[in-house]
């Protein structure tokens, strides 16, 4: 009965990956003009946050100025960040039903890379955008950033269990070698 559980719900495991390809593939919908605005409206925020957070008092044009020089890396910072989150999403699961190493890099890599290299040709459908080489490698660097962070807390976390695992091996190889030879 356990096994029946587990077969339908491992598929289950990837569902937060489906849901990030949604969000990303939404986000790449929208048009430039969208996209535009909602990535300065979020520049414009954190420039009025740290200015409150810093006591600063910019005037208005003060804060639209430095939103507006700030926008082009939370765009970027953005696209890593989704990114990020697709490749712990797709990452996780495999990890957990024993894909590790490089074979996960590469699975989990080819995966979410490949996503990215095909929500840029989806850009080039939408009006007011296009696809870019560079926004792929952008997201690459957040993907690879993911698999690894993945790679780690797992096998820190799962360290334990491994480490119990390989003793409780060795005592029952004693145990095993103990009998045989006679000596109890």
């Amino acid at each position: 009965m356990k096994k029946v559980v587990l077969f339908f719900l491992k598929p289950l495991s990837f569902l937060p990956a489906l849901f990030m390809m949604y969000a990303i593939y939404s986000f790449s919908a929208q048009t430039g003009e969208v996209s535009g605005n909602l990535s300065y409206t979020v520049s414009y925020k954190i420039v009025e946050i740290g200015d409150q957070a810093l006591d600063i008092g910019l005037q208005e044009d003060q804060i639209s100025y430095y939103a507006g020089r700030i926008e082009y890396p939370v765009r970027k910072l953005a696209h890593m960040t989704e990114y990020f989150l697709l490749a712990v999403a797709v990452s996780f699961p495999f990890y957990v039903y024993g894909l590790r190493g490089f074979p996960l890099m590469l699975v989990a890599g080819l995966i979410c890379v490949g996503f990215a290299a095909g929500d840029e040709y989806h850009q080039s459908f939408v009006a007011g955008r296009g696809p870019s080489k560079k926004d792929v490698m952008i997201d690459s660097i957040g993907v690879f950033a993911g698999i690894i962070t993945v790679r780690i807390i797992c096998w820190t976390f799962l360290a334990p269990f491994r480490i119990a695992k390989r003793l409780e091996r060795r005592a029952r190889r004693k145990e095993m070698s103990r009998r045989r030879s006679g000596t109890f």
